[in-house]
């Protein structure tokens, strides 16, 4: 597998002359222009702005963000697993640097996350206080879920638990063993269906 995706095309220049010398001088409060400078800039960076808009803007505006994937035919033999440790990563540094969260049902999460359990909110239409606590509970079980994807694929018979539950002769497994991987087992299942429900709330 080869996969080239390039960042988000910055798609508008903007002329930022007087702005970025008010940004210098002020900081990032600053309210209008008052000197004869600073109007000088102000009327310069708006001129320049409308030729940017009415040229090069009128072309950048249609760029697209670049994106080429590659299959090799290995690549679909074990295809959960190839797939895991792309979103795997990814689940990890959308947790680690997200800003919001989507609206998770109380169904979903253990009792003392649901909104049922929240504090009361000041105004109907605000987030409860367990709002942001639910996502995380959520990424995190999806993170565990594909963690353990991974780890299933190593040699060491004592991990490979997976193959060990719905084996008719499991080897050297006791039933609590067996009875603790179909705990495992579930878990990671419901991270999966925790994954497919909320995919569209991966958003930073």
């Amino acid at each position: 597998m080869k996969v080239y995706i390039s960042g988000y095309p910055d798609n508008w220049w903007r002329c930022r002359i007087h702005d970025n010398y008010m940004d210098k001088k002020y900081g990032y409060d600053w309210k209008e222009s008052t000197t004869k400078k600073e109007k000088f800039l102000e009327k310069l960076e708006s001129v320049i702005q409308s030729v940017y808009n009415v040229t090069i803007n009128q072309i950048v505006k249609y760029r697209k963000r670049r994106i080429w994937v590659h299959i090799d035919p290995y690549d679909t033999w074990n295809m959960d697993g190839t797939l895991a440790h792309i979103i795997l990563p990814m689940l990890k540094q959308l947790k680690d640097t997200k800003h919001g969260a989507p609206y998770v049902d109380d169904e979903d999460v253990p009792e003392e996350l649901r909104s049922t359990a929240a504090e009361p909110k000041e105004n109907e239409w605000d987030t409860d206080s367990k709002h942001f606590k639910r996502w995380d509970w959520v990424m995190d079980e999806m993170i565990y879920a594909f963690t353990m994807n991974i780890s299933a694929a190593s040699d060491d018979e004592d991990q490979n638990w997976h193959t060990q539950i719905y084996s008719r002769e499991p080897k050297g497994w006791n039933d609590e063993k067996l009875a603790e991987a179909r705990v495992i087992q579930k878990r990671i299942s419901n991270g999966y269906r925790l994954f497919g429900k909320y995919y569209q709330g991966l958003w930073d």
